[in-house]
């Protein structure tokens, strides 16, 4: 197993008291200490480095090579106490996904308290160096390829910036305070970490929906229904009833709640049809669309099946789609994608409603996700992006999805969708001047770019993956096929 290991330091003293032995020829490989702003040796006033070899000899083949890149091919970065007991090299080896190991007794790791550093670092004994070569090279590649993993997630989770550090650290006294509730270490080493995780929700790991695999826990078995209502309740044949119906004749559905958002009074009960699962109409708070994502305590599953009035769904297409979420628990599932794109001419993010094979957001207006997301919505966002969203009546779908992927790092998955969904939902009358409306699309625009802002980066990740079920549309009889309606629709 070949092993690059890239070493630098602010102070050099640990490898110069190593220069001074005898090492047979072949122990180290060219363990040079550097300096990555100027890359030059940081010990020019010692003449010989290592068998007779001179510094201009060593400061010519440095001249061929560059820092970072260096940093990113390595597998171990040698971590020696610099100026002070730590290093800020540290942090630069869990930016590069290079393990980190450990030349300086006595430093506290930061967030120890915390974060399980033997998952993502090799601790080594300054006293015993020459043990070092052959500690890493006997470490297998999977748990190289873990120790890596956790480096990039540790960095990416607690020191990325300086305000998730500034986080992190309140989120830690937090929990020294409010014990009750505190984080314990699987959150805070396990993706999506103690940031994204808040204790308020639940003290309870299977609230959250990543977690199942680690407690031995299935997902769950019902969903919830939230239909998002905003027009008057004038006709039996409108299609909010007629979606009411299908949601509620699926074998999956546990209650249906009807987030009734418009101007106009609640209609009567009597107004609703009769259905085998519970039927429970609410006002929306103020009326605004951030409210569709309330925590509402009505909803006592961790499903939650997302619905716009005027969707057209079957309920078999209801019955896949929540099978699939059941895989991907920690995931939007849903029908109607989107994607977004980097405008190079206006040096802007765009937004797309083109049917390609590439998406990158699927609404909400029919999909399933975890009911955590209806909390960290409300308690993680700041009121700056909710109350935009509540200004425009728009693009509260958008960052929901913004939500979910910075929290997973993963895109939402789609699913087979019949054909005439685009055409049959232009069709209705209740959102067609929405859809067509110019300035509801530039919106968009707008509200993708202050997302990324406030997030720092695009969170929303590419993806043409799209889950079918078996057989799907191969010639074989309809009778083999569990969810053959979808192909007749």
């Amino acid at each position: 197993m070949v092993i690059h290991v890239c070493s630098s330091c602010s102070n050099p003293t640990s490898f110069l008291k190593m220069e001074k032995q005898e090492l047979p020829a072949g122990d180290f490989p060219e363990l040079l200490c550097v300096n990555s702003r100027t890359w030059t040796p940081t010990y020019g006033q010692h003449p010989h480095i290592r068998n007779g070899s001179s510094f201009a000899d060593h400061s010519s083949s440095l001249s061929r090579y560059d820092y970072r890149e260096m940093l990113h091919n390595a597998t171990f970065c040698l971590v020696p106490r610099g100026r002070r007991l730590g290093s800020f090299r540290f942090l630069e080896a869990l930016q590069a996904a290079c393990v980190p190991v450990m030349l300086s007794n006595g430093w506290e790791l930061p967030f120890s308290e915390v974060i399980n550093w033997n998952q993502a670092a090799v601790i080594g004994d300054e006293r015993l160096l020459l043990q070092i070569p052959s500690t890493i090279r006997s470490i297998h590649q999977d748990k190289i390829l873990a120790l890596r993993q956790q480096t990039q997630f540790l960095w990416e989770a607690y020191f990325s910036s300086v305000e998730k550090i500034v986080l992190t650290t309140l989120e830690i006294i937090q929990d020294r305070i409010f014990k009750h509730i505190s984080r314990n270490s699987l959150i805070w080493n396990k993706h999506p970490g103690g940031l994204f995780v808040l204790p308020q929700y639940s003290s309870y790991l299977g609230d959250f929906p990543y977690y199942y695999a680690n407690l031995g826990l299935k997902p769950p078995s019902k969903f919830t229904a939230v239909i998002h209502a905003v027009t008057p309740l004038v006709s039996q044949s409108q299609p909010v009833l007629k979606l009411l119906v299908a949601a509620a004749k699926s074998q999956y559905c546990a209650q249906i709640i009807v987030l009734w958002n418009c101007d106009k009074p609640l209609p009567a009960k009597h107004r609703w049809p009769a259905t085998a699962v519970p039927v429970i109409v609410i006002e929306g708070e103020s009326k605004v669309m951030s409210s569709r994502f309330l925590p509402y305590d009505n909803i006592i599953t961790d499903a939650v099946l997302s619905l716009d009035e005027d969707t057209v769904l079957s309920t078999t297409e209801v019955d896949f789609a929540f099978t699939v979420w059941q895989s991907f628990p920690e995931r939007i599932v849903g029908y109607p994608a989107r994607s977004h794109f980097w405008d190079n001419s206006k040096e802007r993010w765009g937004y797309t409603s083109k049917w390609t094979n590439d998406y990158s957001m699927v609404l909400t207006g029919a999909a399933i996700y975890h009911k955590y997301y209806h909390y960290l919505y409300s308690h993680y966002l700041p009121a700056s992006l909710k109350n935009m969203v509540d200004q425009l009546a728009n693009c509260e779908d958008i960052l929901m999805n913004f939500l979910v992927s910075a929290v997973t790092k993963l895109p939402p998955i789609k699913v087979t969708q019949k054909k005439q969904y685009k055409e049959t939902m232009m069709g209705q009358t209740s959102r067609a001047s929405r859809w067509a409306d110019p300035d509801h699309f530039a919106q968009r625009q707008s509200c993708m770019n202050t997302f990324a802002s406030w997030f720092g980066y695009m969170p929303l990740i590419h993806s043409q993956m799209r889950l079918d079920p078996v057989l799907f549309k191969d010639q074989v009889s309809i009778l083999r096929k569990k969810y053959r309606d979808i192909e007749r629709l």
